[in-house]
């Protein structure tokens, strides 16, 4: 009689161990799903932001981009501003935590002036 007390003590106890086990695997389940929105989240904000930025300079003048070629540092952002031809731009921004990785890009025509 002891013998199937003891049994049945361990088998209760390994059962308790596995549903631990199962329930610690999805607490880090639940944990890496929030991570992860979080980080989708702040990724969307940043895009809207470069969004915003590029929608911004892709609406100046063709003397106002001349003023800018190069590259300008705007908050953590960099724009980057080419003129690979006469009236023709370029411009690029990337996040001035990675740089070199340009995110968006989009080409502009500025008519040259008669």
């Amino acid at each position: 009689m002891h013998s199937s007390r003891g049994v049945a003590l361990l088998e209760v106890l390994a059962a308790v161990v596995i549903l631990g086990v199962a329930g610690l695997a999805l607490v880090e389940l639940v944990a890496g799903g929030t991570r992860a929105v979080a980080v989708a989240r702040d990724r969307e904000r940043e895009m809207a932001d470069e969004e915003r930025l590029l929608t911004a300079w892709s609406l100046l003048k063709r003397d106002e981009l001349d003023q800018r070629i190069g590259d300008r540092v705007v908050g953590p952002y960099v724009v980057r501003v080419q003129r690979p031809e006469r009236g023709l731009y370029r411009l690029a921004v990337e996040r001035s935590a990675a740089p070199g990785v340009e995110e968006l890009v989009t080409v502009v025509w500025r008519g040259v002036a008669p």
